[in-house]
């Protein structure tokens, strides 16, 4: 299975006053159109019959339904699993339930960097920089669990906006 990575585009800094509940916070109208490029360049490496899966925040949400559109993919699948703050351990499982040979997920950080680590190395700690709007791929030849991907790149989202 091929699992791609994606940071939620660039969202309004954190305000207690305007989202209470931070799941709210949106993207803002930069980080719409720096996506919208972005995503131009990530569906380039992206099979037709991947399945989009989702964290339930707001920003992760308008990132998925930017990248399906612009890449003309099915409709995104809201998954808490990818919700901020989620153990990786949920994220194998949630993998592991899907019957497909590519999944996206959008989500945040730090959960994407650290199930990423855990991907490539069980039982060590690789520290990775995702940038909001940024893509990785990841490869599971067998079974989906810590220390069994190989990376098979990772993109900066301006390499991404660089190959529209």
């Amino acid at each position: 299975m091929d699992v791609y990575l994606v940071r939620h585009a660039i969202a309004h800094e954190r305000n207690d006053a305007r989202w209470p509940n931070d799941a709210q916070r949106p993207l803002t109208a930069t980080g719409k159109r720096k996506f919208r490029e972005a995503a131009r360049g990530l569906a380039r490496f992206l099979p037709k019959k991947v399945r989009v899966l989702t964290s339930p925040c707001v920003r992760a949400r308008e990132t998925a339904r930017i990248l399906v559109s612009v890449a003309k993919l099915g409709k995104p699948v809201e998954t808490p699993g990818l919700a901020s703050g989620k153990a990786a351990r949920e994220s194998f499982a949630l993998l592991r339930a899907q019957r497909r040979k590519a999944v996206v997920m959008v989500g945040h950080e730090p959960n994407l960097s650290t199930w990423m680590s855990a991907a490539l190395a069980e039982h060590s700690r690789i520290d990775v920089e995702f940038k909001k709007g940024g893509a990785a791929c990841l490869r599971f030849e067998g079974a989906i669990a810590p220390g069994r991907a190989t990376l098979v790149w990772m993109l900066t989202p301006r390499a991404l906006r660089s190959m529209r």
